[in-house]
């Protein structure tokens, strides 16, 4: 697709960003907290991802360059605005997040989703921030470590704590057979 873009297909553009608009907009909204400037915030992403087409064909991941753009406009917003306010993950107040069914999930019972869902909800910020970036947002650990500023060990090891919290959650709601 974004060799598209960088053809000049508009339509290309308008795909991208019914793909990616919510979740980037996810991720403005927890740092700005402000649902008008998140909107504004998102659109100036895909602005400049269409001003600078000419150059999307050396951005080796397009996903992970717009999320990166996406926190780094919102940061300038903040400095701009808020003086020399620092952006810390661990005071980041996340909105709760839902895991979406696919048809082969909907197996699972709602009570186990639910399940799911509490305990993904229960996590620290910045490890819910990190799981929700890599397993709902589909992002490598090295896009995430690149875009929250964090180093690989950390991406990897906040990783480690959710699974293990999510297994600890969901290991006494199935049968005993598929625990062993």
């Amino acid at each position: 697709m974004q060799f598209r873009i960088a053809g000049g297909d508009e339509s290309a553009l308008r795909e991208l960003y019914e793909c990616w608009s919510g979740q980037l907009f996810q991720l403005a909204m927890t740092i700005i907290r402000s649902r008008p400037l998140a909107e504004e915030i998102v659109e100036d992403v895909f602005l400049r991802i269409w001003q600078q087409r000419s150059r999307l064909e050396q951005i080796e991941n397009l996903k992970s360059y717009s999320y990166i753009l996406t926190r780094n406009i919102s940061i300038d917003y903040l400095r701009k605005t808020s003086g020399k306010r620092i952006y810390n993950l661990d005071e980041v107040q996340l909105p709760p997040l839902l895991v979406e069914a696919t048809p082969e999930e909907l197996m699972i019972s709602a009570e186990l989703l639910k399940k799911i869902n509490l305990a993904i909800n229960d996590l620290p910020p910045k490890c819910r921030l990190i799981f929700k970036l890599v397993k709902m947002d589909g992002l490598k650990y090295r896009d995430v470590a690149l875009l929250l500023n964090l180093q690989l060990k950390t991406v990897e090891t906040q990783m480690s704590i959710a699974l293990k919290r999510l297994h600890n959650a969901i290991l006494f709601q199935l049968p005993a057979a598929s625990r062993q």
